[in-house]
C-alpha cells in the first residue's frame, strides 16, 4: 500500500485529498441542518466533477504558460486572473446544469439567472484562489527546497574538489622534501642514506592509505610523523632532539591526513634546518575547554615570509575551513627569542 502511494503523482493525491475534504465537510453540514436529498447528491457530484475537470485544465494552462518560470509578480497576478476567468466559467456551466436539469434546492429563491450566475462565480472565485494558493506555495516551496538542496551538493563538491586538489598536492610537496634529505646523505653517509630510502617507503606506504580520507585519526598520523623524524634523525644526527606530550586520550580523535607531517615539515625545513646548533622539536596534543589542540614547538626564528609562501601552511588553513568550518584556526608565532610555535585548534563540536 505504501509503495503504491508512493509511486502515485503527488498532484493527483493532492487533488483527491483536497476534493474529498470539500465532501466531507459538505456531507457533515448536510446532515447536521437534515438537507441530504437525491438533488444534494447530484448537485455536490456535480460540483465536484466540475472542480476536478476545470483545476486540472487550469493546471495545464499554467503548465502549458509556464506560469511556474516568471517572476513572483507575474504569478501572484497571473494566478488571480486565472481564478476569476475559470471562476465565471465554472459558474456558467454549473448555472446552466442545474437549471437546465432542475437541480436547485427547496430554500433557493426562485429562478434567475443572472443572479445565479453571479453567486455561483463569486463561490467558485473562493474555491480557485484557495486552490491557486495551494498550488503555487507548494511549487514556491518545492523549488526552494531543491534550489537549497542544489546549493548544498554543489557546496560539497566544490568542497571534496579542493580537497582533492590540495591532496594532490601535499605528497609531492612531501616527497619533495625526503628526497632533498636522502640526496644530501648520500655523498655523507651512504648507510645512512640507505636507512631513509627504507624510512621513506614506510611512510609513503601508510600516506598512500590515508590519501582517500577526509580525516584520519592522530595516531595513525602521529605513525607517519614518527616515520619521517626517524628518517630526519639520520640526516641531523645530535643537532636533533624530539619530545612528545601526547596523552592518550587524544589519539582517537580526527584531523586532516597529512597535517601534522607538514607542521613538521616545516618546523624541520624553517628551524632546525636554518641553525648549526642543536634544537629541538616538541609535538603536543591537549584538550582546551571543547577544543582539540595540536602544537609543534621548535628552536629557531620565524621568518613570515617563508612560512606564508610555504603550500604546505596555506594547505593547513584551506583544509581546516573546509573539513571543520570557521570554528577551527591555525596560527604561527615566535613564542620567545628561540621558539617558534604552530599551533592548531580543531573543535570537537
Amino acid at each position: 500500500m505504501l509503495n503504491f502511494f508512493q509511486k502515485f503523482p503527488k498532484y493527483w493525491l493532492f487533488q483527491a485529498l483536497g476534493w474529498g475534504l470539500f465532501l466531507a465537510v459538505n456531507v457533515f453540514f448536510a446532515i447536521s441542518y437534515k438537507i441530504v436529498d437525491q438533488v444534494f447528491a447530484v448537485r455536490l457530484t456535480v460540483t465536484i466533477l466540475l472542480g476536478v475537470l476545470f483545476t486540472h485544465l487550469m493546471r495545464m494552462v499554467i503548465k502549458q504558460l509556464k506560469f511556474l518560470q516568471k517572476t513572483i509578480n507575474f504569478q501572484l497576478i497571473g494566478f488571480v486572473l486565472l481564478s476569476a476567468v475559470f471562476a465565471l466559467t465554472i459558474g456558467l456551466v454549473e448555472t446552466i446544469i442545474v437549471n437546465g436539469f432542475d437541480l436547485r434546492f427547496k430554500q433557493e429563491n426562485s429562478f434567475n439567472f443572472f443572479q445565479d450566475y453571479i453567486s455561483n462565480a463569486f463561490t467558485w472565485m473562493i474555491f480557485l484562489f484557495i486552490w491557486n494558493c495551494i498550488y503555487f506555495i507548494y511549487h514556491f516551496i518545492d523549488e526552494s527546497t531543491r534550489n537549497q538542496l542544489d546549493k548544498l551538493k554543489l557546496e560539497a563538491l566544490v568542497k571534496s574538489l579542493e580537497l582533492k586538489t590540495i591532496k594532490s598536492h601535499i605528497n609531492p610537496h612531501f616527497i619533495f622534501n625526503a628526497l632533498n634529505s636522502i640526496r644530501a646523505l648520500i655523498d655523507e653517509n651512504p648507510s645512512h642514506a640507505r636507512d631513509a630510502v627504507t624510512a621513506l617507503s614506510n611512510i609513503l606506504r601508510s600516506s598512500m592509505v590515508s590519501e582517500t580520507q577526509e580525516t584520519i585519526s592522530l595516531e595513525r598520523e602521529l605513525s607517519i610523523v614518527k616515520d619521517y623524524l626517524a628518517l630526519e634523525l639520520i640526516r641531523f644526527e645530535e643537532r636533533l632532539s624530539i619530545r612528545y606530550e601526547i596523552p592518550s586520550e587524544v589519539l582517537h580523535h580526527q584531523i586532516p591526513p597529512m597535517m601534522l607531517q607538514t607542521l613538521v615539515e616545516n618546523a624541520i625545513k624553517h628551524g632546525i634546518s636554518k641553525s648549526l646548533k642543536p634544537g629541538e622539536i616538541l609535538i603536543k596534543a591537549s584538550f582546551i575547554d571543547n577544543d582539540l589542540t595540536i602544537e609543534v614547538l621548535n628552536t629557531g626564528n620565524l621568518n613570515e615570509h617563508e612560512y606564508v609562501e610555504g603550500f604546505g601552511i596555506q594547505s593547513t588553513s584551506s583544509r581546516l575551513n573546509l573539513i571543520f568550518g570557521e570554528k577551527s584556526s591555525f596560527n604561527i608565532c615566535q613564542i620567545d627569542s628561540e621558539h617558534v610555535q604552530a599551533k592548531v585548534l580543531i573543535p570537537l563540536s
